[in-house]
């Protein structure tokens, strides 16, 4: 399984779209094990491109603070989870995940029309 995380520096990015990086872990579910991190560049943020970018890598879950419902959307299209609502350092993160105990709270960012940047309901 791959797993994305939305990363600012060494924190969850409080908005997946506006992030500078994807850590992403490759991770042995049964083992609960970490087998691989790298860092994906977030090319510069185009509403709907996401989804199928992080997709061609094979990702199957992706960590944000935060995201549109739109993205929400299209991350189901590609069968990517979402796990949204997250804070903390990334490395935390992933243990926590691994242990079950991270939970999707369903952080929608609002978007106002036409509106790129927007406010993240946490």
């Amino acid at each position: 399984m791959k797993i994305a995380i939305a990363t600012e520096g060494n924190m969850v990015s409080g908005h997946f779209g506006h992030c500078e990086v994807f850590t992403v872990f490759e991770v042995d579910e049964n083992q609960n094990k970490i087998l691989k991190k790298e860092i994906i560049k977030n090319p510069e943020h185009q509403p709907g491109f996401l989804p199928g970018y992080l997709a061609q890598f094979g990702i199957n879950c992706i960590i944000a603070g935060g995201m549109g419902a739109r993205a929400k959307e299209l991350f189901e299209e590609y069968d990517i989870m979402t796990v949204t609502g997250i804070s903390g350092q990334v490395d935390e993160v992933i243990q926590d995940f691994l242990k079950g105990n991270i939970i999707d709270k369903g952080s929608i960012c609002n978007h106002g029309e036409g509106h790129h940047g927007g406010h993240c309901s946490h």
